[in-house]
């Protein structure tokens, strides 16, 4: 091979010297100058059949492109890459572009996803320069917070499109809904973000949407459940799980008429808690976990009355809280076991909304309600990249199929 015109330098990190740092960014210019020149010369090699009439090659080495600097997650590079010349005519010729080395790439995927992963985590968009010099070294350039800005615009594009997206096709076995507020630095009131969250038949939990709505309103509900059905979801879930509290249960049942529903534990119990002093709230706590744990219908049942009696003479509100929701609190009996865990509460949207918040309180509120949407949005596609599948995932082809579960186990029809 001949002597390589690939020429990578490694600008030098401001402030102490870092021995590790060095030697595994020398390693990477290394690396990436050797794939650079394989893949020169295996298009050379590959065009070498290409020949003039007096036999000279026609795919041929010409000198370098211009030198470029690419952001790495090891600081700042200087690429100077090989230029290919093709001598044929032009409307024979071919341009070469390097797979490792795409024309216009200024910085590495890992940074493209550090600057929103940096946004979405409570780094403001004025805090953006230091906090990339922290990172990549103070000679970073091209990072700063308009391109924060030009992101977020590109994220509000992308929840549009995506809340455009087709259904068609669509099927989840579950549901879950719940309404999330927040303050809005620059408007007046709260607004309240919806969410819908699906289980595919092989288990996959899914965002559906994510829409701005009016408090947890029928109306909004009604709209988004609407909306879900004309882009294409025909296929009504099996169950639903969400809060009491939600307008989405008289929207659902008036789109969804067969989806059987499940109230949300932790919900339920928190606010019947919250109809208890204090030092009975350990306690209570305690039964109402004998009711949500029991390992059969008959035995929560029975602690549900157990509740019920000890409690309704001297703090009524509390059992009159659980009371109404009696049969809707067990629905989950009807469905395996294994997903117990799962359909009990909404904890697969409040687990991610914990990260939701925390960024909503670190910037105090975002500025507006678009961009409180957005970001929303965007956190809650990061997340549900490490969503992991429901137990049993491979009943939930039985549960479509109209198998009956009792106490969570699949009934067998007696000989």
């Amino acid at each position: 091979m001949s002597q390589s015109t690939s020429e990578i330098r490694i600008l030098p990190l401001a402030g102490s010297h870092d021995v590790l740092t060095e030697v595994l960014r020398n390693g990477a210019r290394e690396m990436l100058a050797r794939a650079i020149e394989a893949e020169v010369a295996a298009w050379i090699d590959d065009h070498a059949h290409l020949k003039d009439e007096a036999g000279r090659r026609q795919v041929v080495r010409n000198g370098s492109h211009p030198e470029r600097t690419i952001l790495t997650g090891l600081g700042p590079i200087d690429v100077k890459q090989p230029r290919v010349q093709d001598r044929r005519p032009p409307e024979s010729r071919e341009t070469f572009t390097p797979a490792v080395l795409p024309p216009y790439l200024r910085r590495t995927k890992s940074l493209d996803e550090l600057i929103p992963w940096l946004y979405l985590k409570g780094i403001s968009t004025g805090d953006f320069p230091e906090a990339l010099k922290a990172i990549l070294g103070p000679d970073a350039p091209g990072l700063s917070a308009n391109t924060v800005t030009r992101l977020k615009s590109a994220w509000e594009e992308e929840h549009r499109t995506w809340s455009q997206r087709s259904l068609k096709g669509k099927q989840y076995v579950y549901v879950w809904a719940d309404g999330v507020h927040f303050n809005i630095r620059l408007e007046e009131g709260r607004q309240c973000i919806l969410v819908l969250m699906g289980a595919t038949a092989d288990g996959k939990k899914e965002l559906i949407a994510i829409a701005d709505g009016y408090r947890e309103s029928e109306q909004s509900w009604k709209e988004l459940l609407l909306d879900c059905k004309a882009r294409g979801l025909e296929v009504e879930p099996h169950l639903a799980i969400g809060d009491g509290a939600l307008g989405f249960w008289k929207a659902m049942r008036q789109v969804w008429d067969t989806t059987k529903e499940q109230r949300c534990w932790v919900h339920k119990t928190a606010n019947v808690l919250d109809k208890l002093p204090k030092g009975s709230q350990a306690k209570a706590k305690g039964m109402l976990h004998e009711i949500d744990l029991a390992e059969s219908r008959e035995k929560a049942v029975k602690a549900f009355d157990l509740f019920v009696k000890t409690y309704e003479a001297k703090y009524p509100k509390a059992t009159e809280c659980l009371s109404k929701d009696r049969d809707v609190l067990l629905t989950f009996y009807d469905f395996p076991a294994e997903q117990w865990l799962h359909i009990r509460t909404t904890n697969p949207i409040e687990s991610t909304f914990s990260t939701v918040r925390l960024r909503h309180n670190k910037t105090k509120g975002s500025g507006s309600r678009t961009a409180c949407l957005t970001m929303v949005y965007k956190l809650m596609e990061s997340a549900s990249k490490s969503w992991r599948s429901l137990n049993g995932s491979e009943l939930l082809r039985e549960v479509i199929a109209g198998v009956i579960f009792e106490d969570g186990v699949k009934k067998t029809t007696a000989a």
